[in-house]
């Protein structure tokens, strides 16, 4: 807990006393589990909303118990649940719906990602929490949406990333579909979420001064992002198929293997662009070649092109690549992974990555805030805390609980 039993602590963050971001007075409150509703909560606090996070007693939040693990507490957590305030409540408890409500009263952003349904349980649905407030934005994460025949089915972003049709079309040709190396189904779904929100608060604070439900599903997102999936297929039955890392829409476009082991992406799907990789390689004549002369020719020879753009690839190492890459301005980028990218001066110069106070390991570093606000800049204040952080702050600062109930509450699990 954030303070001694005695003293009733300020209802104001202490992260109020750190720089102000754009989103400096807006309160948020995370209802939310694991990865989607959570992250987009974790957004907007980086740049200075305040965000209350709720959590289960006793259990907390999944994301708790996910690895990397050091000393028994997620690492994952610490950059999860950044820059919150971090409260235990239990929403199913009738007492505990009462002080959610408290908390509603006063928020400008409410987000959640429980299956649909739960909160209409709890009598905690849009509705009736927009009777106590009718400013409320309330953001509604889940696998497949509030409505259609699959709402009510769970929604983990594998499935969503399966259900989206992109594993369809990624990976190798002769291996399996390919799911991406992390949740990003979750990823982007926070975003769409977090944009939502400001896009919902927007409308509140200059068209009707009321706020409104906004239902954002899993896969959705990620169907929006694949832009010429349905039009192709509508127009022409195009059926997109595992390519590898090549394109059918664009040529050339792969990784490749140095003589040293490393690799560089490529991808020359403008003429220009390509022209300049064809000087670069001291083939010129492929720009005249009849199989290569633009991209709709070289997407049919594309196999024959990939295959002589490697074998160049293949006789010289990466650093040598590069260098005459960058003095041709031919677009490619070597394969990083984390050892690189920690030690690479871009990402230095750009704060990509810095050093967040921790209460448990002093300080740990993690991504930095995206993306780069000029005038009013979001920061990283701090990594994720405690389970139950601020109970004291939010409950006796904030909704006036006194600390006999407060003691109650917490002995009978409620908060």
């Amino acid at each position: 807990m954030s303070s001694s039993p005695e003293t009733v602590p300020s209802a104001e963050p202490a992260a109020a006393l750190s720089r102000k971001g754009p989103l400096a007075g807006l309160r948020v409150i995370d209802a939310g589990n694991m990865i989607a509703g959570p992250l987009a909560a974790t957004q907007m606090a980086d740049f200075g909303a305040d965000v209350i996070k709720l959590e289960l007693p006793g259990s907390g939040d999944s994301m708790r118990h996910w690895t990397p693990m050091k000393e028994g507490l997620s690492l994952w957590w610490k950059v999860i649940a950044r820059n919150k305030r971090l409260i235990t409540l239990t929403l199913s408890n009738p007492r505990g719906q009462e002080l959610f409500r408290e908390l509603i009263r006063e928020a400008d952003v409410l987000i959640e990602n429980y299956r649909p349904g739960t909160f209409e349980r709890w009598g905690l649905g849009y509705d009736e929490l927009a009777r106590i407030n009718p400013r409320l934005v309330m953001v509604r994460v889940s696998g497949f949406g509030q409505t259609g025949p699959y709402a009510r089915r769970g929604g983990y972003g594998t499935i969503a990333e399966a259900f989206s049709g992109i594993p369809s079309f990624t990976g190798a040709p002769d291996r399996p579909p390919t799911l991406p190396g992390f949740p990003m189904a979750d990823s982007v779904a926070s975003t769409f979420a977090a944009m939502a929100a400001m896009f919902a608060v927007y409308n509140r604070d200059h068209g009707n001064g009321q706020g409104q439900e906004i239902d954002v599903s899993l896969y959705e997102p990620l169907f929006r992002l694949v832009e010429s999936q349905v039009i192709g297929f509508d127009q022409l039955g195009i059926v997109k198929q595992r390519l590898g890392n090549r394109l059918a829409e664009d040529s050339p476009r792969n990784t490749y293997q140095t003589l040293d082991g490393r690799w560089v992406g490529i991808s020359a799907s403008s003429q220009r662009t390509f022209e300049r990789l064809a000087q670069a390689l001291g083939m010129p004549e492929l720009i005249t070649d009849p199989r290569f002369v633009d991209n709709a020719s070289r997407c049919e020879h594309d196999t024959a092109l990939d295959e002589i753009i490697a074998g160049w690839f293949r006789e010289r190492d990466c650093a040598a690549v590069m260098a005459l890459f960058e003095e041709a301005e031919v677009v490619a980028g070597p394969v990083l992974d984390i050892s690189d990218i920690v030690r690479d001066p871009h990402y230095q110069a750009r704060e990509n990555i810095v050093s967040v106070p921790d209460d448990d390991f002093g300080q740990v570093r993690m991504q930095g805030v995206v993306p780069r606000f000029l005038d009013t800049p979001g920061e990283v204040r701090h990594a994720g805390r405690a389970l139950g952080a601020d109970n004291r702050e939010i409950y006796q600062g904030l909704l006036g609980v006194s600390p006999q109930e407060f003691d109650a509450l917490t002995a009978q699990g409620v908060i």
